[in-house]
């Protein structure tokens, strides 16, 4: 099943480099005509016209009828054709995997969210995660012969390019991403799980226009995926957007990655769920020891519920939580001038008990002119930004082959 996307059956560099430049287009502008294609890619109408009907006739490029106009003949309007390949998105959290199916023109088919699954760095862990996308895939049908790509989003240290994770299943000396395409029999890549938020937010979600955004991954770590000129950064090797590993506390407090005083150790879902934890033991009041009967068992999702529920303990950890991070997202804000900063990730999900504190810590400690024309906002995708990402990020990959 693994296979090469069909413009591989051009032998001519510079003409598969041609449909890619217009199959491109078409993702970013949307239908267009020849004329305008003829302008934008600075080719002749004759040229543009000659690989318009031969994508057609691969099946790639449909066409949607005519423009009126005020005189002479009626342009045709060309666009991709939505059932000509799909792509699978798979975002893989602590405690569940979201798995999607996605059309060429961007537009999700199938989709399965919170499938129960507990990540471990175990051949186990691995072979379940085999097994799950595996039966979606299953369920696609025919559609399944059309799958061109899968992306699996990873969070902490992963690179791309090479497809070793450092984080996540780093117990073979292969690739993570090779292990998948054998298994799977399917073309695999894998992606931090934070960038592609960002480029789901930045295709799909809330940015309006904006080339240049920041999406904050609050959720049980802390994140940053960065956009620059319309384009992820990934940095040498991969591994930008380590935010939660700033060295900035002196606490003490031994963070995940090995060293103390991250800013993720006092300002991340972690953070939220250990202070809560230690004032609960200390015999303060909140809904939680109502509603959660184990409190050895609380999780993040409890503590977000008790938040939105108004409960006053759980307000004041995410509020002191939100203003600390406010103060470093206004960090990123004097050193990227950024036209949109996105606020994502699980903890989002109490919006303005967060959100409210970050924008008053930000507007504190940024520099005015640099953040008067930055706009802060949530997620438009909220939980599903992970696996629109990793299906625009799979889709993206037929262009870099």
């Amino acid at each position: 099943m693994v296979k090469n996307f069909l413009l591989k059956s051009d032998k001519s560099p510079k003409n598969v480099q041609i449909k890619k430049d217009i199959i491109n287009h078409f993702i970013t502008t949307g239908n267009d005509t020849i004329a305008e294609l003829s302008k934008e890619l600075d080719l002749s109408v004759p040229t543009i016209t000659k690989f318009i009907a031969e994508l057609k006739d691969q099946g790639l490029i449909a066409e949607f009828g005519k423009i009126q106009t005020t005189g002479g003949r009626h342009p045709s309007v060309y666009g991709l054709n939505p059932t000509s390949a799909y792509f699978v998105g798979v975002d893989m959290s602590r405690h569940h995997l979201n798995i999607a199916l996605m059309d060429f023109t961007g537009n999700i088919v199938e989709y399965q969210m919170g499938i129960p699954y507990t990540y471990e760095n175990t051949t186990e862990s691995f072979d379940l995660l085999c097994s799950h996308i595996q039966k979606f895939i299953d369920k696609t049908g025919e559609l399944k012969k059309k799958i061109f790509n899968i992306n699996l989003n990873i969070s902490g240290r992963v690179n791309p390019e090479s497809g070793y994770s450092y984080s996540s299943f780093y117990f073979s000396e292969s690739p993570i991403s090779e292990t998948l395409t054998k298994r799977l029999n399917y073309n695999v890549g894998i992606d931090n799980d934070t960038r592609a938020m960002a480029y789901g937010e930045y295709m799909k979600g809330v940015s309006e226009g904006e080339q240049n955004v920041i999406f904050v991954n609050i959720s049980w770590g802390l994140g940053i995926g960065i956009i620059i000129d319309g384009k992820p950064y990934y940095g040498k090797s991969g591994f930008s957007g380590e935010f939660g590993h700033f060295p900035i506390f002196d606490n003490e407090i031994l963070c995940h990655c090995g060293k103390k005083g991250c800013l993720e150790t006092e300002a991340s879902g972690l953070a939220i769920h250990r202070t809560v934890m230690e004032r609960i033991s200390k015999g303060e009041s909140t809904l939680l020891t109502e509603q959660v009967k184990d409190l050895g068992k609380l999780t993040l999702t409890d503590i977000i519920k008790a938040t939105n529920m108004e409960d006053p303990l759980c307000i004041e950890i995410v509020e002191e939580v939100g203003y600390k991070l406010g103060r470093y997202i206004a960090g990123l804000i004097n050193i990227f001038n950024p036209e949109l900063v996105i606020i994502g990730g699980q903890v989002a999900e109490t919006e303005g008990f967060i959100m409210l504190p970050i924008r008053s810590s930000i507007r504190k400690h940024s520099l005015n002119l640099v953040n008067k024309d930055t706009r802060i906002v949530t997620s438009k995708l909220k939980n599903k930004a992970g696996i629109v990402g990793a299906c625009m990020i799979a889709r993206s990959r037929l262009f870099n082959e």
